[in-house]
């Protein structure tokens, strides 16, 4: 594992980020690589990643994990950046430029994007506005649809989260061209490349009511390219894939996070190799 940081093709922001690469030698062929997003806007990359992570190298994969804008941990500037759903989607995709000019090892054509909860939503966005980027893109939980998220969640508590400096220009009454752009179920039309999707049916973070209407669409209009399900009331709600034992910090291995996460690695298998 190493720590870098790297100029982002937005505005030059300099985001930090970890690498993870395998520990064996790669021999003579190039490996694939992922992208991993975060949850949480005023997130990081949590210790509850590390087994996957860990479970992620053991399979070829590079792993690099930026710590976008808004994230804390780094100083205010990089805080007080937050561009929700914007510039912060700029500052993953630069990643995929950064494995291709730092790591030779890397084969850029087999990088996948991964994320959960807010972190999802950057994956579905980068997807969606940079076609052909990613071979491969992962969404758990992911957030959908700004209009239906703010009107459940209350707009103005969440836009004192979202948009603390007004970078959305007023409300979704006022700018739903914004809204929408930042919102992944009105870009579903844009997608290209293939994506996984999982929701939990508990969630009472991303409910059902906003997950289903990202599930309903992609069924409707990109069933080629989409793969989804939603699980039954797993243990966890909107972390049932991430929780870890707090005793032995081993992935919990219930039933829906195994089922999960075989889902997620044979998708991805199948559009990157191992």
């Amino acid at each position: 594992m190493e720590r870098i940081s790297y100029p982002s093709r937005a505005d030059n922001l300099d985001v930090p980020a970890f690498v993870f690469r395998p520990l064996t030698p790669a021999g003579g062929s190039k490996r694939p690589a992922l992208i991993w997003v975060h949850e949480n806007i005023r997130g990081h990359l949590y210790e509850h990643y590390i087994p996957y992570v860990r479970e992620a190298t053991r399979r070829g994969y590079v792993v690099l994990a930026p710590e976008y804008r808004g994230s804390v941990g780094y100083g205010q500037s990089l805080y007080d950046a937050i561009d929700y759903g914007g510039a912060e989607v700029d500052d993953v995709v630069t990643a995929v430029a950064v494995l291709a000019e730092r790591y030779p090892e890397v084969d850029t054509s087999r990088v996948g994007v991964i994320g959960w909860s807010h972190g999802g939503m950057i994956a579905l966005l980068g997807t969606l506005r940079y076609p052909g980027t990613f071979g491969a893109a992962v969404a758990i939980a992911p957030v959908t649809n700004l209009f239906h998220r703010l009107a459940a969640k209350g707009v103005d508590s969440q836009l004192r989260v979202i948009d603390p400096h007004g970078r959305f220009g007023g409300l979704p009454s006022q700018r739903p061209d914004v809204y929408r752009d930042r919102s992944p179920l009105f870009q579903v039309d844009r997608l290209q490349d293939p994506l996984l999707v999982h929701m939990a049916d508990n969630d009472e973070d991303v409910t059902i009511e906003e997950g289903t209407q990202l599930i309903d669409a992609l069924t409707a209009r990109k069933p080629a390219l989409a793969e989804t399900r939603i699980y039954r009331n797993p243990r966890g709600g909107h972390m049932f894939d991430r929780q870890v034992d707090s005793l032995t910090f081993q992935p919990e291995g219930t039933s829906d996070q195994l089922d999960s996460w075989r889902r997620v690695w044979a998708f991805l298998g199948r559009y990157l190799g191992e």
